[in-house]
Parts: structure tokens; C-alpha cells; sequence
């Protein structure tokens, strides 16, 4: 059985401080590259021709180098400290009795019928919000009457008469006939 100083230099002997480790620093660095090769990388592009290739690296971030201060990580409390001393209950009866005293506040302020200020308030809130203006010279696309499954049989069979004409077959025409009728 060995000895806890025996178990210390036989880590020792495996674990070398003073040997450079297998990883390298770049200058402005922090930690190892930890790039992927193009091999490992899983975004890929369209090459063309059905096949993919991996996409282009990343550009490397500006702030490299640059240890990033905690107050722009974290989020910094929004109350005081001990604020949150008060118990669910104690905090609701709080809020409760300052919206009384404001409401009460208002209406001494304003002299007048609280359902008259509520009136007041509601028609604010219902009334047509102003809309922007549309261009002069903006002119919405005529209908064509076709749903969109229609209009997309129409497509693809002129579509289909593009790409026989291309190739050189000669095919009736009412092989391209969408069997669409427009009734008028």
C-alpha cells in the first residue's frame, strides 16, 4: 500500500507543470481554438449537381482576447437590496392600498365624477388609431379569379410545355390542358 506523499509524486511524474501542454495559445486568445475541421462541420451549402459542401467558416467575433465584465452578462437587480423582504402577501396588500391612494389622489385632484373620467378613458382607447398613408402610386394586383390550387395546375402545366419545347417533344395540345375552366 503506498503513502499519500508516495501517491503525490507519482502524479507528479505523470502531470509535469513545466512541460508545454499539447495545445498551443494563439496570441489574444482564451482557451484552445476550438474551431471544427471542414470535415466535422454539419452546415453545409448546395454545391450544385445534388451534392453539398461544408459552408464557410465563421469569421472569427472582434472582442477576442477581451474577458467580457460580468454586468454585461448578468442581469443586475432591478430593486433594492431587501426589497423582496416582504412576503407575497405583504407586497400585494401593498400595491393594493397605493392604487387607492392614487385613485383617491385623482379624484381630488380632478373635482369630478370618477365615471365620467372612466368615459373619458374608454373612448380614448377606442377611438381609430391614425393608419400611414399608401402611396399614390400603388396599384393592387388584379385578381384572376383562379383559387390557388388552380392557379398552380395552370403553372405547372405551361411549365411542362416549357420544358418539352426545350427538349424537342411534340405532344398535343391538349396534353398541357390544365382542366381549369373560368366561368363568365
Amino acid at each position: 500500500m503506498r503513502t499519500f506523499n508516495q501517491f503525490l509524486t507519482m502524479c507528479e511524474a505523470i502531470y509535469d507543470r513545466d512541460q508545454p501542454s499539447d495545445v498551443e495559445l494563439e496570441v489574444g486568445k482564451i482557451g484552445k481554438e476550438r474551431k471544427k475541421t471542414a470535415p466535422e462541420r454539419r452546415r453545409t451549402k448546395a454545391v450544385g449537381g445534388g451534392k453539398t459542401a461544408p459552408a464557410k467558416a465563421y469569421k472569427a467575433r472582434k472582442d477576442i482576447g477581451q474577458q467580457r465584465q460580468a454586468s454585461t452578462r448578468v442581469q443586475q437587480p432591478t430593486n433594492p437590496r431587501g426589497s423582496s423582504a416582504l412576503s407575497a402577501k405583504e407586497s400585494q396588500r401593498k400595491a393594493y392600498l397605493e392604487r387607492k391612494k392614487r385613485s383617491a389622489a385623482k379624484d381630488e385632484a380632478s373635482g369630478k365624477d370618477k365615471k365620467i373620467d372612466l368615459q373619458k378613458q374608454a373612448t380614448k382607447l377606442l377611438t381609430k388609431k391614425t393608419t400611414k398613408a399608401v402611396s399614390s402610386k400603388y396599384k393592387p394586383t388584379k385578381s384572376t379569379g383562379y383559387s390557388r390550387p388552380e392557379r398552380q395546375k395552370i403553372i405547372r402545366s405551361g411549365e411542362r410545355l416549357v420544358k418539352d419545347i426545350a427538349k424537342g417533344k411534340e405532344k398535343a395540345a391538349a396534353h398541357y390542358d390544365p382542366g381549369v375552366r373560368r366561368n363568365k
